[in-house]
């Protein structure tokens, strides 16, 4: 670090963000540069008479902001030139390492041979236009009858006119945001929410604007306030079970949210990948606004991770801007892998998958219930992941690195935050990416990380 050091006579409560406050200012006038070192977390709190918690929050205050950034053995170092932001899982599994941090459904030797088989049959089933056509109107239009009766399983009642074949969740996702939002609008969704849609916005040029939550999802009154305020174009929300706090959404909440939309006359963006797989749910948000909801479901986390194909259901009003928008993104989905996806539901082999999964995470489920016992958590009977709040004290950027130094990788909580009011330390952790005995050791290292001294994580840093 250079000569400047904060000014303890000038901190504030709370003490944590008038120290990031300080730091904040000295990169902005230039005080700090790029690439200076940052105090140890002890150090600077001995300087200042501070808790190394609370020099522990500023520093993670100025992560969240991009200002500054940690590397586990070096320290921390001031940022000022853009970033990338980071996956919250590892791009790929390292040595040793237990990864629970991608959200994976579980996969055995089943997944491997029923895709084998799939590539088997294609070999010899290959339709020409699958093979040799530019044309989207050439190739899909059989895959758009059949998804009518994979979106009829999730609760909807579609024409195949109204029907896009996408590669998964994500091009669904990027398309629908291109489709009823241009740059410069703002988009309302839970403020915890998909870790995708905050960079997607961003790289759009949409204001993401995060709402109050609760057990259920989004508050309808935080939506109608936030329209009433200001010029919302649309809500994104993932109302069944694969949000980062694994809620389902009641019959009445989603009426409500759809009531809301319809009053400010603002379009729905409805992410439901997990489809039939979640049981008792009430019916998709769509089925109760069909005229504005764009609805989006895929195969990847339910089926087999390879199987990278999902359909997009538009109202009629967004139809073409949807065809015109993935024309540019993507121009149409991977001919090969609707194939695929068609001949599964109709031969029922996607069905059996989904069923096969459901009774998969039964087990899971039941590990994560012995191993995190006494620990308050969220999570679903068809949830792929487990939401853990961190018990008070804990700083999730340190616990996140502690972790990951006892060979178990899980998600930072704020990697799925949208918002600040409110916020919670927390990590997910997902259930399905590993083998049952490595979750089960994953599992007690978290839980044994979660109910030790905060204090204890901190000095290993």
């Amino acid at each position: 670090m250079t000569n400047w050091r904060p000014d303890p006579l000038q901190l504030r409560r709370p003490a944590y963000l008038s120290l990031a406050e300080q730091i904040a200012s000295a990169i902005t006038d230039g005080k700090l540069s790029d690439g200076t070192r940052l105090p140890p977390h002890r150090k600077l709190a001995d300087d200042l008479k501070l808790s190394v918690q609370t020099v522990s929050r500023a520093y993670d205050e100025l992560i969240r902001r991009g200002l500054i950034s940690g590397e586990i053995g070096r320290g921390s170092f001031v940022q000022t030139r853009p970033r990338e932001p980071e996956p919250p899982y590892l791009p790929e599994r390292l040595g040793e390492v237990i990864d629970l941090s991608i959200l994976k459904p579980v996969c055995e030797q089943i997944h491997l041979e029923k895709m084998r088989q799939a590539f088997g049959w294609l070999s010899e089933n290959l339709p020409s236009s699958s093979a040799l056509s530019f044309r989207p109107n050439m190739v899909f239009p059989r895959h758009r009858k059949v998804a009518v009766e994979w979106l009829a399983r999730c609760g909807l009642d579609v024409s195949p006119l109204n029907i896009s074949v996408t590669n998964g969740a994500t091009s669904g996702m990027t398309v629908a945001l291109m489709s009823v939002a241009p740059p410069g609008s703002t988009i309302a969704t839970e403020a915890i929410s998909h870790h995708t849609l905050v960079p997607l916005s961003t790289y759009l040029g949409l204001h993401l604007e995060g709402l109050a939550i609760d057990e259920e999802g989004m508050i309808p009154a935080a939506l109608d306030e936030a329209c009433r305020k200001g010029p919302v174009r649309a809500v994104f929300l993932q109302p069944s079970v694969i949000n980062p706090m694994a809620a389902l959404m009641s019959e009445a909440r989603r009426r409500q949210l759809a009531d809301v939309a319809a009053r400010h006359d603002i379009a729905i963006i409805e992410n439901d990948i997990l489809g039939p797989m979640v049981e008792d749910r009430a019916p998709p948000i769509a089925a109760f606004a069909p005229e504005r909801t764009l609805y989006v479901t895929s195969f990847t986390k339910i089926t087999v991770p390879g199987l990278r194909i999902g359909y997009l259901a538009a109202p009629d009003r967004y139809v073409a801007a949807v065809a015109n928008r993935h024309l540019v993104s993507n121009w149409m989905a991977t001919p090969a892998m609707a194939e695929i996806a068609t001949r599964w539901v109709s031969d029922g082999t996607a069905l059996e998958l989904v069923n096969w999964q459901r009774q998969a995470l039964k087990s899971r489920h039941a590990i994560a219930a012995e191993a995190l016992a006494g620990l308050s958590y969220r999570a679903h009977p068809q949830s792929l992941h487990v939401w853990l709040p961190l018990p008070g004290g804990h700083v999730e950027d340190s616990f996140v690195s502690q972790a990951r130094l006892r060979g178990v990788a899980i998600a930072p909580g704020s990697s799925f935050r949208t918002a600040d009011q409110g916020w919670t330390p927390a990590v997910r952790i997902s259930l399905g990416s590993t083998t049952e005995s490595e979750l089960r050791t994953g599992l007690g290292i978290v839980a044994s990380l979660a109910q030790g001294d905060p204090e204890a994580l901190l000095l290993a840093i």
